[in-house]
């Protein structure tokens, strides 16, 4: 029994069991409940950078994915569509590599963009720089390309958003474009028990930069 269990969750290596994923979809505890009340009103005022910076970046380091690194101001001229890429190396040790295009508003399929609201058109030629640029890595030295890319809201991405974009790529760069909007954020970042931006925090405990993460 112990060896089937090291075949499924385990290192051939190290042996160490890895933990299931948590499931962003499961009922959450009060606890969890006000600390995702928190994130929500956190994200309704946040700018692009403290989404980057405060949640995205921790999320995806508490996802098991690694060499998480974001575009600064000054690389924002060569960053291709990317504002992250990272890593994430597979039980089998292969390494699939992801940009990460990051928006802090609604993603719709309207005309233009408005007031709160980032047009998906926007985003189409930035997938097509992100999936078509090299990214250096520098532990292995090697120039790679994007497997897949993610296209992130701090909003709602409407279905004609997604459907409109489904619609302008071809099939192989369709299948490598996944979404990510609010609610995905919200709970995953709950579940995973990441802490809180600081200024997440009620202002009596800011201070302390302490968060309790109890999920129970």
């Amino acid at each position: 029994m112990r060896r089937i269990a090291y075949a499924i969750f385990g290192h051939i290596g190290t042996g160490a069991i890895a933990a299931p994923a948590a499931n962003p979809h499961r009922p959450l505890s009060k606890n969890e409940q006000v600390r995702r009340e928190l994130l929500a009103a956190f994200l309704d005022g946040a700018s692009e950078d403290d989404l980057i910076q405060d949640v995205l970046l921790p999320l995806f380091r508490q996802l098991g994915f690694h060499r998480v690194s974001a575009a600064g101001h000054k690389d924002k001229a060569l960053e291709y569509g990317k504002d992250i890429w990272m890593r994430y190396t597979l039980p089998t040790q292969h390494v699939l590599y992801f940009g990460l295009q990051a928006k802090r508003d609604k993603l719709d399929a309207a005309g233009m963009s408005k007031g709160g609201t980032a047009n998906i058109g926007e985003i189409l030629n930035q997938v097509t720089m992100m999936l078509g640029h090299e990214i250096f890595d520098p532990e292995t030295s090697r120039r790679v390309l994007v497997d897949h890319a993610f296209i992130v809201a701090g909003g709602q991405i409407t279905k004609a958003a997604r459907n409109w974009l489904g619609e302008r790529l071809d099939a192989s760069k369709r299948s490598q474009v996944m979404f990510m909007d609010r609610e995905d954020i919200l709970n995953l970042f709950i579940v995973a028990n990441v802490p809180l931006p600081a200024a997440a925090l009620p202002l009596s405990r800011r201070g302390t930069l302490i968060d309790d993460n109890i999920p129970f």
